[in-house]
């Protein structure tokens, strides 16, 4: 009785279908643009950017929860088209970008929030600081990419951060405590060949 009784746990385990694993993505930084904007004294939205990052992504279809994604930028990519404000804004006043040359995100937890929407709470850690920040990711796309020929994802990424949480108050409240970053990516599967 025993040895049937093992003998049909194993043919059920060899018949049992196997779990797909995350696929890793590459970012194409040709059509990606990570991006910011803040409130000046009330009358302006200064616009700003951030040229090089670097990322790893992981996808997992069928459960988005099993998703990942990791990110570093390069604080000195910064620009903001004002020479003197990124000068500024890269010193102690603000990113101290000697002191802390880059960002970082690991991504903690991927929940799907709707059809074609998900939160991913990661940790930012932004000048030193480590605090839990959650993003808001629309999902453009996902399919096979009709130029490349390969299979892509398209994302749309929002979230708003307090700088003074990362020790950045200088000139709170007049020029707004509150940054939304958005960051508008394609990606392609990795290594992937038609």
């Amino acid at each position: 009785m025993i040895r049937l009784a093992t003998s049909a746990l194993a043919l059920s385990l060899l018949a049992a279908p196997a779990f797909a694993e995350p696929v890793a993505y590459d970012f194409d930084k040709s059509h990606a643009n990570l991006s910011f904007t803040y409130n000046h004294l009330g009358y302006s939205t200064t616009d700003g950017r951030f040229g090089d990052w670097d990322g790893t992504l992981l996808i997992d279809k069928d459960t988005p929860a099993n998703s990942s994604v990791e990110f570093t930028i390069n604080i000195d990519s910064l620009d903001t088209f004002w020479a003197d404000r990124d000068t500024h804004l890269k010193s102690p006043d603000f990113f101290d970008a000697a002191k802390f040359p880059q960002a970082t995100f690991k991504s903690t937890k991927v929940e799907q929030t709707g059809e074609n929407q998900l939160d991913v709470t990661g940790d930012l850690t932004l000048r030193g600081i480590t605090k839990p920040v959650t993003l808001t990711v629309d999902v453009l796309a996902l399919g096979d990419h009709p130029m490349a020929k390969k299979p892509a994802a398209g994302f749309a990424v929002t979230t708003v951060l307090k700088r003074s949480d990362f020790g950045m108050d200088k000139f709170v409240p007049y020029v707004g405590d509150e940054v939304t970053v958005t960051f508008h990516t394609e990606t392609l599967v990795s290594g992937a060949t038609n």
